[in-house]
């Protein structure tokens, strides 16, 4: 004979599982309405990618600072300069440490950073990935990723490109990337390949990480590429700390405000200033500020809730010499 179905005891079981879920890292259950700061017992280290004062990597700690602020929760802000072995001892210094959370850069790749997220969650720390992904990490230990989807966006913006300034055969056009990194190159090899389909000619230039540091430091090697394609339709930057900088190169080698397209991806005061003044004519935003607010915020609720981690991608089309003013304040503020 069939057991008869209990509703009240279903129901019992269902309010101790939600009763479970609330209950946060300190063992203690969240009170049932909004509450303020609810993630103060939480610690995350959180890993910012640049040095201080970086221009791509000072929306990211104020997207950071800002769920920080929001969530009440304890953080300590790391800054690696773009340097992946640097940034891989600082991983290996912070899952030690035990914390709550981490929010890793995903620039070292799996093959470094997944002996260390095994690692980290035998110790029970929670993990999550911006800016560029490691799926193999995400999908043997877990977490999430915030941030674009490096092939398809830098494919976008290669396709952007020929659609919006007529490239075609026989154009030239140099690209700027970490190609030597397939985990980090993908997103400047995405664009390379979509410029090849359509006939056009593409240098392919290694981009050091130092120069996102200083960006000062690819002037001889971008002029001498400019000076042996003189016939140069497009430049590519990988980042925003180089578009930032494409006056200065431009300038250096002796062309005008115009004379060759300047694009690649993120926005700054700097590239807001650029396009009001000509050197640069698109760019493609990947949202900066989301990659610090929401792992955070992500991490939060997976400790404090037993939420499941949030996947985002904060790739969001393009900024243009037609809509550029749109983002120009928040730019400026270090926002977007």
């Amino acid at each position: 004979m069939k057991r008869a179905f209990n509703l009240r005891s279903h129901h019992r079981l269902a309010a101790l599982t939600l009763a479970a879920m609330a209950i946060g890292a300190t063992g203690t259950a969240q009170a049932a309405g909004p509450t303020d700061k609810w993630c103060s017992n939480v610690k995350i280290r959180f890993f910012v990618g640049g040095a201080e004062g970086d221009a791509f990597g000072t929306i990211v700690y104020n997207g950071a600072r800002q769920a920080a602020a929001d969530t009440g929760a304890k953080v300590d802000y790391v800054f690696s300069g773009w340097a992946n072995e640097k940034m891989v001892q600082q991983l290996r210094e912070a899952v030690a440490a035990k914390p709550n959370g981490i929010a890793m850069m995903g620039h070292p790749g799996d093959a470094a950073i997944l002996p260390l997220a095994k690692e980290a969650a035998k110790n029970g720390t929670k993990m999550m990935y911006q800016n560029v992904p490691v799926p193999s990490a995400v999908a043997q230990v877990g977490g999430a990723y915030v941030g674009a989807q490096q092939e398809p966006q830098g494919r976008a913006l290669g396709e952007e490109i020929t659609r919006r300034f007529g490239v075609k055969g026989g154009d030239v056009a140099i690209v700027l990337g970490s190609f030597d990194d397939s985990n980090r190159g993908a997103r400047e090899e995405g664009t390379a390949k979509a410029l090849e389909k359509a006939g056009a000619k593409v240098v392919r230039l290694s981009s050091p990480t130092e120069w996102a540091s200083d960006p000062n430091l690819g002037i001889p090697v971008i002029t001498a590429a400019l000076r042996a394609n003189p016939t140069t339709k497009v430049i590519v930057y990988p980042g925003g700390q180089l578009l930032g900088n494409a006056s200065t190169y431009m300038q250096a080698a002796k062309k005008k405000a115009g004379e060759v397209i300047n694009v690649g991806f993120d926005t700054s005061p700097q590239i807001v200033d650029a396009f009001k003044n000509g050197w640069v004519q698109l760019t493609a935003d990947q949202q900066p500020f989301q990659q610090g607010y929401l792992p955070i915020l992500s991490l939060c609720q997976q400790v404090v809730y037993g939420l499941a981690p949030i996947n985002v991608d904060t790739g969001a089309g393009f900024v243009t010499t037609d809509n550029y003013s749109a983002v120009s304040d928040l730019a400026t503020k270090g926002l977007r």
